[in-house]
């Protein structure tokens, strides 16, 4: 059977399967990631739909990976570093990486705020958590395929280079 898809490297919003993921009041969203369907190697989008009072994930900032967002629908308030700044739909912004652009955005609306998520894609990355002080790392063989190495962690509970190797 062929694929009723026009190209290998197009895929159509509604042929892409959604992944609801809820925590709490304050963190939740529907994302549709294409990057997975279209062969993508070097950047990646995903569709986010947002509801009123959440955001799809906590304040964080990347090593590795730049991201940007195009609002497409709704309005939102997000935070880059020590900034606060309101968006609406058609704006674009540029999240390049390291925690002076830590980012955040929540939807402020009365309606679902829905957004493109776009990003680099190396395959092996840091991501700083500021509010909670975690970090988490990951690396996989190449994107969309499962990793090598995927862990969150408190930065707090740091160890020593040498911890658990056998030295003597």
């Amino acid at each position: 059977m062929s694929d009723p898809r026009r190209h290998p490297n197009v895929v159509n919003l509604a042929e892409v399967e959604p992944q609801t993921r809820l925590k709490g009041s304050k963190f939740g969203a529907t994302v549709k990631w294409f990057t997975p369907q279209t062969g993508a190697r070097g950047v990646g989008c995903g569709w986010h739909e947002v509801e009123p009072g959440r955001a799809a994930y906590p304040t964080h900032f990347h090593c590795a990976n730049e991201e940007a967002i195009f609002v497409l629908e709704g309005e939102g308030t997000l935070r880059i570093g020590a900034d606060t700044v309101q968006l609406k739909a058609n704006d674009f912004v540029t999240l390049p990486t390291g925690p002076d652009h830590a980012h955040k955005l929540t939807n402020t609306g009365t309606a679902p705020l829905r957004y493109l998520g776009l990003s680099t894609l190396q395959t092996a990355e840091v991501v700083g958590y500021p509010d909670s002080g975690k970090v988490g790392a990951m690396a996989a063989p190449r994107v969309g395929e499962r990793p090598w190495l995927r862990g969150i962690f408190k930065s707090a509970q740091q160890a020593d280079y040498f911890d658990g190797e056998q030295t003597e």
